[in-house]
């Protein structure tokens, strides 16, 4: 007798010598245990040789303990209100700050490196927030934009200033933790 040569010949030779899933398709191959393949202690070790915790979201709440928070703060010239909430918040433990400004003489305007690596862009009005909106559309797709409504009435480090921020952004910042 020969060895059958096609596909379907070792298929029928499978079924008459009753065996349900047939011979593997290839020669020297078995059959695949798929329930063993995706058993939770597979997932588990490999999830170790690569140096991951697995589940994922597991993995996401250590990192986030891990990572600071990076706050931006937004204003319009970037010399009063923005530098300010930069200058508060940078000595708060697990926070990390930038301030920037829309307009175009603002002493540092925004750009699309500070967007891209703030977590929360907080805008002192709506009107920044429009802006960054307007300028840096894909960029803020999925960016927590929020604004503080504070005008620009106040000066550099000026008490009802430093107040009203932290009033305005510690519940932001303890709602992310």
């Amino acid at each position: 007798m020969s060895h059958p040569i096609s596909r379907a010949e070792r298929r029928a030779l499978a079924r008459k010598h009753g065996d349900r899933h047939g011979p593997a398709t290839c020669r020297g191959f078995e059959q695949k245990q798929w329930k063993l393949i995706y058993r939770r202690a597979n997932k588990l070790r490999r999830a170790l040789q690569i140096g991951r915790i697995w589940p994922y979201r597991e993995w996401e709440m250590l990192m986030a303990d891990a990572e600071p928070l990076r706050l931006l703060f937004i204003c319009s010239r970037n010399r009063l209100r923005s530098p300010t909430g930069e200058a508060i918040f940078s000595e708060v433990e697990g926070i990390e700050t930038r301030s920037a400004g829309t307009a175009r003489d603002a002493d540092w305007q925004v750009t699309l490196d500070d967007i891209r690596w703030a977590d929360i862009i907080l805008a002192m009005e709506q009107k920044h927030a429009n802006r960054i909106r307007a300028d840096f559309r894909q960029a803020v797709a999925h960016k927590t934009i929020r604004v503080l409504g504070i005008p620009d009435d106040y000066k550099y480090m000026q008490d009802e200033l430093v107040a009203l921020l932290r009033e305005r952004v510690m519940p932001l910042v303890r709602a992310q933790e």
